[in-house]
């Protein structure tokens, strides 16, 4: 970590922003089985049955089922901070069954109620919640706002820990690349995204890093600004390790319903149409008419079974093409076509979501696994230009659906970056 000395010398220097390509790494060794353990401060808007707050603080304070044994938590939730309680509050409970110690502020959980920081990491879970929305639909959570709170503390304290960012990072794009932008310059490990990436694979599918690939496709559902950042994510995270690396975005097109099915009957779309059937084609949710698909699933069959389907067609600077599909289908699946020998290629992104009150969301299990993995070495999975491209085509896609579907057109998301040799979805 950085000391007092060469903490300064970088605030100094705040003017300089450094490069986005690569991933910030500080402590890298694993710590001996002496070595104190690491106290993590955990920032949820607010906690309840099947809440990305219940998910992570349940995980982090009495561990997970992994690899057909319990896991323990490696680290020790020190602090919690929980920015609303309602009627189906969890959070009261799971402080007095664990044991935690609530503070009332962001600050103070960071300090433990003192005047510097005293934790090795934090966590931020800005999901949910009773939060404004904008005039596009967004719904104006306080990550970045908790996120430059963390700051003031590091830089105030004269030294910095890792952090991590549940989902996207902000609903603006400056506000975006400055949060990469103080990880860099403060030099700490900064994570952030969806479990998408990092979850099981049906079947258990690496893409070689360097493929010469064409074009990628996730069919997913959910809504805009939420689920919309888990489809770009399960697309990117494929995309990424195409030859050459990735180089960032041009423009992003987003339409619905019968808008969108227009635009993918061009004759230039035609490698997306067959990448979208043979990714909804290994959806286990297909929309059924007692117990069995109406027709053999084509385009024009989807075209009638999801009329309100919404869609993400992104241009890369490269030329390279992704496209995501909200529909109802309640899983999400990939695609992608190769350059060389024009194989199709893909898998899914297995997501166990909770049925009942008695289940969980076992999904989440990897993601905080490879979060604490952060807190104990030091190190950032895969780099935060991940989130940061997936974030912008988030707005890039909101911005075109508020402009009634006309092109998001940008010269300010060349986000160069090359993805880790592995890729880090679960195999346990």
């Amino acid at each position: 970590m950085l000391n007092r000395r060469q903490f300064g010398q970088n605030l100094a220097a705040a003017s300089v922003l450094a490069s986005f390509n690569t991933a910030s790494r500080v402590c890298a060794s694993t710590p001996s089985a002496d070595e104190p353990r690491k106290k993590i401060a955990f920032l949820g808007t607010e906690v309840y049955q099947h809440s990305h707050a219940q998910h992570f603080l349940d995980r982090f304070a009495m561990g997970f089922a992994s690899g057909g044994k319990w896991h323990q938590p490696q680290v020790d939730v020190a602090s919690v901070f929980i920015a609303q309680v309602h009627d189906k509050d969890l959070s009261r409970q799971r402080i007095q069954r664990y044991g935690l110690k609530q503070f009332p502020t962001v600050a103070e959980a960071l300090t433990l109620g003192g005047s510097e920081l005293a934790v090795d990491g934090v966590i931020i879970i800005g999901e949910h919640g009773d939060y404004p929305k904008n005039e596009k639909g967004q719904t104006l959570y306080p990550r970045y706002a908790w996120f430059k709170e963390c700051v003031k503390v590091f830089e105030a304290s004269g030294r910095s820990v890792p952090v991590f960012n549940d989902k996207h990072l902000s609903t603006d794009w400056d506000e975006c690349r400055e949060m990469v932008a103080d990880s860099k310059r403060l030099r700490f490990p900064f994570y952030a995204g969806s479990s998408l990436p990092v979850t099981w694979r049906l079947p258990s599918f690496e893409l070689p890093l360097d493929t010469p690939l064409k074009e990628s496709v996730c069919v997913a559902y959910g809504g805009i600004d939420s689920y919309d950042v888990h489809a770009l994510e399960t697309a990117q995270c494929m995309s990424e390790r195409r030859a050459g690396g990735e180089v960032g975005i041009r423009s992003v097109r987003a339409a619905k319903g019968e808008q969108l099915w227009t635009l993918l009957e061009v004759e230039q779309r035609k490698h997306t149409r067959e990448l979208f059937i043979s990714a909804l084609s290994r959806s286990h949710n297909l929309p059924v008419d007692n117990g069995y698909p109406t027709a053999p699933v084509t385009f024009e069959w989807a075209r009638q079974a999801l009329p309100d389907t919404t869609g993400y067609l992104v241009e890369h600077l490269d030329g390279f093409h992704t496209a995501i599909f909200l529909t109802g289908i309640r899983d999400f699946n990939y695609a992608g076509l190769r350059a060389d020998n024009g194989e199709i290629v893909g898998c899914q992104m297995y997501l166990p979501m909770p049925g009942h009150s008695a289940t969980t969301a076992d999904f989440f299990t990897p993601l905080c696994q490879h979060v604490e993995n952060m807190f104990v070495q030091g190190t950032t999975p895969y780099p935060i230009e991940r989130t940061l491209l997936s974030s912008g085509m988030v707005i890039g896609g909101v911005e075109s659906l508020f402009a009634g579907g006309e092109p998001f057109v940008t010269d300010d998301m060349a986000i160069r970056y090359k993805a880790p040799e592995q890729s880090m979805f679960w195999r346990v």
